[in-house]
């Protein structure tokens, strides 16, 4: 197996562009685990409360920042799943460009399978934005109810 320098550089312009999704997937990483870091710590905050005195406005919120952070889990798992799937597509590029074996169905697979992946991230992350708005709302409307003297 006699590798030339130009084949190197076929081989690493035939990366290129995973490697760009690659740099896709770990940014949308980075946002996916600074908003689960928030919901830890404002769920932190009303459990540090709950401990002082009971309040079912704060249980309420937790509930929300539950269901926040579970979908947040699933879009980070697919994240990985994708970056994980793009790793291995490099990867298979090298060795399938430096041993001439085809692996161009495996190739194609993983490639397909982490887009798909990162569809379902991006559709958990939507989801949870959705879900942080909706609560966001609902709290500005309580808090601006009057409240009446009983």
């Amino acid at each position: 197996m006699n590798i030339q320098l130009s084949d190197i550089g076929h081989i690493i312009q035939l990366a290129i562009a995973p490697v760009f999704l690659l740099t896709g997937v770990g940014t949308n990483l980075q946002v996916l685990i600074n908003r689960l870091a928030r919901i830890i710590d404002r769920s932190r905050v009303l459990e540090d409360r709950l401990d002082i005195a009971y309040n079912d406005g704060y249980l309420n919120e937790l509930d929300v920042l539950y269901r926040r952070s579970h979908l947040i889990n699933y879009a980070i798992t697919l994240s990985t799943a994708c970056g994980l799937c793009v790793c291995l597509v490099i990867a298979l590029l090298f060795i399938g460009d430096t041993t001439s074996v085809t692996l161009d169905k495996y190739i194609a697979g993983l490639f397909v399978g982490g887009v798909f992946a990162l569809i379902g991230s991006f559709g958990f992350l939507l989801r949870e934005i959705f879900i942080a708005s909706a609560a966001m709302r609902e709290q500005r409307h309580v808090r601006r109810a009057p409240k009446t003297n009983e």
